[in-house]
């Protein structure tokens, strides 16, 4: 076990790495910018567009993405004490897919409808938003009736299977470029928010974590197994209804503003593992959260190809530099630890 000023530099490590790591995500892109300019421009000395505009929103939005995405990872894989366990598996992310893709392909079929829906800014928004919450209605109506979390996991599971097979439907009847503006959706994006969008996104994102850090205790009661956690006094169906709503806040509406983001919910509690040595989610829960802002900041300044005008999918960019780091990680540890 890693004692607690240990605990306290490796927070001050994370905090320090996830500062430079915002300030180089701001400085690279198509055109450089000055650390000195960038630090200027924060305190109101200049205004800079590209940074005030485009730059800093996106790099507050990888915040958001990346600290969200791992703390409901986190929340998953300990309410169900699965390692694969991830933000998605409730069926939530499927479910603001379905509620996007009904607006995106469902304007080839449905018609009139549709396209002034899709008029909106907000459209794309408000269409996996209220996907994500029907879905989170019947696995809240589910979770009320089973009481066994392993058949909650597998129901959350078929759940996006369902979606996936209507989204697959939708998509064969749709037009070309209908079906090509909806896999763009799905390579994610986190350089679409202006301010009055952030707010929103920031508004939904704090409700979401102060439901997990209200859960911390539940949390840790929780690895002991259910029946000493009952012994305990603790009420199971209420504290699995907040750990529900706590990730569905968090992975929906980060599905909703950013799109669907791969491997950062899954890996990331698995990395904070590795380095802390501890199951004490009052270490675990901060740690997650600084480590998934700075390797979502990290991905997304890789995927802007410094210097040129391409900029890469962040899907792709967090699954190819993520996964074989946790397969290495994985396969000289040998063992998943909760």
């Amino acid at each position: 076990m890693i004692k607690t000023q240990t605990y306290h530099s490796a927070f001050i490590i994370l905090i320090l790495v996830l500062i430079g790591c915002f300030f180089l995500n701001i400085s690279l892109g198509s055109v450089s910018i000055p650390i000195n300019e960038i630090f200027n421009s924060l305190i109101g000395k200049s205004d800079n567009y590209i940074i005030q505009n485009y730059r800093l929103p996106k790099a507050i939005t990888a915040i958001i993405v990346g600290s969200g995405l791992g703390i409901s990872g986190l929340l998953m894989q300990t309410l169900f004490k699965n390692p694969l366990a991830g933000p998605y598996v409730l069926g939530i992310t499927s479910g603001a897919s379905l509620g996007v893709a009904i607006l995106i392909l469902g304007s080839s079929i449905f018609g009139g409808i549709f396209l002034t829906l899709f008029a909106s800014k907000w459209s794309l928004v408000i269409a996996a938003s209220l996907g994500s919450f029907l879905v989170l209605l019947v696995v809240l109506i589910v979770a009320n009736r089973v009481k066994d979390t392993m058949t909650l996991l597998i129901i959350g599971l078929m759940f996006g299977s369902l979606t996936s097979a209507i989204v697959s439907v939708l998509s064969y009847f749709s037009q070309a470029e209908k079906l090509q503006q909806y896999i763009f959706w799905g390579f994610g994006n986190l350089g679409d928010l202006d301010w009055e969008s952030i707010r929103v996104f920031l508004i939904i994102y704090a409700l979401g974590l102060v439901l997990a850090i209200a859960s911390i205790k539940t949390l840790n009661t929780l690895l002991l197994g259910d029946n000493y956690a009952k012994s305990l006094g603790l009420n199971l169906k209420k504290s699995r209804y907040i750990i529900i709503i706590s990730t569905s806040l968090l992975a929906g509406s980060i599905t909703a503003f950013a799109g669907p983001i791969a491997f950062i919910g899954l890996a990331v509690p698995h990395l904070v593992r590795q380095w802390f040595k501890t199951s004490n989610h009052k270490i675990l829960l901060p740690a997650v959260l600084l480590f998934g802002a700075i390797l979502m900041l990290i991905c997304d300044s890789v995927a802007q190809l410094p210097n040129s005008d391409f900029t890469l999918p962040i899907n792709a960019i967090t699954s190819l530099i993520g996964a074989p780091v946790v397969i290495c990680l994985l396969v000289r540890k040998r063992k998943m630890s909760f």
